[in-house]
């Protein structure tokens, strides 16, 4: 991974506009999995840094405590994305929810706690004016995750040498002036099986919102970013920070939407950290609260 130093100079895009921060109600991110080299821990916390919000609620894997444990990889930038998290807690009075991931499972022998406005548990109950959405991380719909953890632990294995190979292949495509390429992505469109599993993820988790009398649901944990309708849920994952780069911001508006870090850099006219692209995402649906009514 490219790491950047906090002393990297924080550049305009265009030298005509201000820089800016993009404030928001809330946010949500996950799966930023700090301890893998592939984590995308400095635009992760170039994001944070620069969005202004009432709420932070990071769902799940934000540390990849099975990496670590293995093969460690610890540095600067996954300290200093901690550090940016508790500042913002600090000077800022942001609320921040930690909800336990597959990944971070060790926080089981503390949830459910608080300090102060640092709040860790399991699931969370997010309050709008259109109705409730739950938060959760997802893995209790991940029957290999739940059933079989040293299956779950070996396809983590694959997971990273499928990226370390993607490494290698990007180097030598951006040597032939083309732009990165993920391997993993291309994997999760053409197998069949992998496709099936994100369908039926997607309507495992409506039907546990429709069980607990919630409009919506937000979650993480398959690392693919979405805001779309699935069924009569409102369903949103909020992507990753080692591939996709993106995020969910609940706008003053009441309306929710996935942001892309190279998107959310444009907004706020400053210059991206590193040379990773984010993920293009598409929000099929905008559901302000004054001009939509979720179907009841």
């Amino acid at each position: 991974m490219n790491e950047e130093s906090e002393e990297t100079p924080d550049l305009p895009v265009d030298p005509s506009r201000v820089k800016m921060k993009l404030r928001v109600r809330t946010v949500f991110i996950s799966d930023v999995h700090l301890g893998m080299p592939d984590c995308k821990a400095a635009q992760a916390s170039h994001f944070i840094r620069h969005i202004q919000c009432d709420r932070l609620i990071m769902n799940g894997d934000i540390i990849d405590a099975w990496h670590l444990k293995s093969s460690g990889g610890w540095n600067k930038s996954h300290t200093n994305f901690l550090r940016t998290v508790l500042k913002k807690m600090e000077k800022e009075n942001t609320q921040i929810i930690y909800l336990r991931g597959n990944h971070d499972d060790i926080l089981d022998r503390f949830i459910p706690i608080r300090f102060d406005n640092f709040h860790i548990t399991n699931e969370y109950l997010h309050q709008t004016p259109r109705g409730d959405y739950l938060v959760v991380h997802g893995d209790g719909f991940d029957h290999v995750t739940t059933n079989h953890p040293w299956i779950a632990k070996l396809g983590g294995v694959g997971y990273n040498l499928l990226l370390k190979v993607n490494r290698i292949y990007n180097w030598y495509r951006q040597v032939c002036g083309k732009e990165n390429f993920s391997l993993s992505r291309w994997v999760k469109l053409k197998v069949k099986s992998e496709v099936s599993f994100v369908g039926k993820y997607e309507e495992q988790l409506q039907e546990l919102a429709k069980a607990r009398h919630c409009k919506g649901i937000i979650c993480g944990h398959i690392h693919s970013p979405a805001n779309k309708l699935v069924g009569e849920t409102h369903y949103l994952n909020s992507g990753d920070w080692v591939e996709s780069m993106t995020a969910i911001i609940e706008h003053d508006s009441g309306e929710f939407e996935v942001i892309s870090y190279d998107d959310f850099c444009q907004r706020t006219n400053r210059q991206p950290k590193g040379q990773a692209k984010s993920m293009n995402v598409t929000n099929e649906v905008k559901l302000s609260v004054e001009t939509v009514t979720l179907p009841r």
